[in-house]
């Protein structure tokens, strides 16, 4: 019996906000109920929350009325946390948490809040190089802290527990795909050179501007390449249209969400710099063309590319100076050159962490006391104790 009462450790998870926060939360909650935990997911009332967890069997979902401080709107803001810190505490009246993990984002301070009160053993993952607002103030106050760069241990305060790197967790069906299929599910000629491009959900219209520019200096690849573009809602009109113009065969999407097989279709991706996008990048082995986007906090998203070019896994043009002659030139080398890709993708198992999900679910259930044996393969166990000094035993 744990210590709620139940015969199964309860966990809930904060990852509302952006797909970079729930996908990664997604994953460790597969894990632990893949162990026999109930697992609860806070979420934000987003839209890209919303619609992400329509397909989310086996776990229950709880809309927090968080909404982020944009604009300098510190009375919504204030509100919203407010109601978030009322909403966490009548889920947990129903429940005592076991543990509370959160992904990031302004989801996730008042479930980990209210989860201490609660007697729950409290947990962060900082998938980004460098932490966010809501995690460095957590970090002082929660019992362990995961980390997806490990550069970023220098830069968050844990006083009372330990930082493991465990890498950012991707969702088990992102791993390198036949092309050919993942085209022709969209439509696609299975093989013609295929070019991805994705703002994420808050990036995409400087991405779009960019390609839009060299389109005119690939015109000599009209009937060679093909395309897959996500937009997002503003600009799809006009890319499509911009396409259409030029005669060039593309896919023009709003959003999809099927990105295992957005990514296995294409040759070379041009993405943002995310990190969640960037581990699933890595775990598909797709070589990529990093343009982070400038309005991101604390400039992250840079920092994160910046690790990645750094280790010769991705190509790297910061927006203000990525020019469309300079677009051109590595989408021209990326797609034709094997050479370049194969040197891309060797440097990007490095940055793959399949068992991150795994790293995470079993520190939590170690800490709650739970003695839950998992192995990815043939029944190993992970080895659990210290902090960054990880090692799998047999």
């Amino acid at each position: 019996m744990t210590r709620s009462g139940a015969k199964t450790p309860f966990v809930a998870i904060a990852c509302g906000g952006t797909g970079g926060h729930l996908f990664p939360g997604l994953a460790v909650a597969e894990q632990l109920t893949q162990r026999g935990c109930t697992v609860t997911l806070l979420i934000s009332p987003k839209e890209v929350d919303q619609q992400a967890v329509k397909s989310v069997r086996g776990m229950s979902i709880v809309t927090l009325p968080a909404v982020a401080l944009q604009n300098r709107n510190y009375f919504s803001f204030a509100r919203s946390f407010v109601k978030s810190l009322f909403a966490a505490k009548k889920t947990f009246r129903q429940r005592r948490p076991d543990a509370v993990l959160t992904m990031g984002g302004f989801t996730g301070a008042p479930p980990v809040w209210v989860g201490k009160d609660f007697g729950a053993k409290t947990f962060l993952h900082e998938s980004n190089t460098i932490p966010g607002r809501a995690n460095r103030l957590l970090a002082r106050f929660v019992d362990e802290a995961f980390i997806g760069f490990s550069e970023t241990a220098s830069r968050l305060r844990v006083p009372r527990g330990a930082i493991t790197h465990t890498g950012t967790p991707v969702r088990p069906q992102f791993q390198p795909r036949e092309p050919g299929a993942c085209r022709t599910a969209f439509g696609l000629d299975p093989h013609r050179p295929t070019i991805l491009v994705m703002g994420g959900s808050q990036g995409a219209s400087g991405i779009n501007k960019l390609i839009l520019a060299a389109l005119p200096l690939l015109a000599d690849r009209v009937s060679t390449w093909q395309w897959l573009h996500l937009t997002g809602a503003n600009d799809f009109e006009r890319v499509k249209a911009a396409y259409a113009a030029r005669g060039i065969e593309a896919v023009v999407r709003p959003f999809l969400a099927e990105m295992d097989l957005v990514l296995g279709a294409a040759t070379v991706a041009v993405s943002r710099a995310g990190a969640s996008s960037l581990a699933e990048i890595a775990a598909i082995s797709l070589p990529s063309l990093l343009v982070p986007f400038p309005a991101a906090a604390d400039n992250h998203q840079y920092h994160n590319a910046r690790a990645f070019e750094a280790t010769g896994a991705a190509r790297l043009l910061e927006q203000e100076n990525a020019t469309p002659d300079a677009v051109a030139a590595v989408l021209r080398e990326l797609a034709e050159n094997e050479t370049s890709r194969v040197s891309l993708q060797a440097a990007l198992a490095s940055w793959h962490a399949p068992r991150a999900a795994e790293l995470i679910a079993s520190h939590i259930l170690k800490t709650i006391g739970e003695r839950f044996a998992f192995g990815a393969q043939g029944g190993e166990k992970v080895d659990v104790r210290g902090g960054m000094n990880l090692k799998v035993v047999a």
